[in-house]
């Protein structure tokens, strides 16, 4: 445990959680990766967390790309119309990520 200057602990940091939207597992913020839904109508990645608009996350696991990118869920769950082109750049950049990340076990 962390201490000050007098010997004191400090506090615990709050880390935020959030919920993959395909699996429902509650996991810190930073291990999820944001979809937001933006004010123009466009779905993008959000690497910083912090861009304006409706916001859902996904492991980086390829069952949860799967899973989470099949349409009506993921209107559902950004309430709004995805549209063809946001469509296709969600695909490939889910497959993107999951193929970057083949050390790591979960894609």
């Amino acid at each position: 445990m962390k201490t000050d200057s007098t010997g004191q602990p400090l506090p615990l940091r709050h880390i935020p959680q959030r919920t993959c939207v395909a699996c429902r597992e509650v996991k810190p913020k930073r291990q999820l990766i944001r979809l937001v839904y933006g004010v123009d109508g466009t779905v993008d990645i959000d690497p910083s967390g912090k861009k304006a608009g409706r916001g859902a996350y996904l492991c980086y696991s390829s069952d949860c790309w799967e899973k989470g990118l099949k349409k009506s869920k993921l209107e559902h769950v950004l309430r709004g119309r995805v549209n063809a082109e946001s469509w296709t750049g969600l695909l490939e950049s889910g497959k993107r990520l999951c193929s970057d990340d083949k050390g790591n076990d979960s894609c």
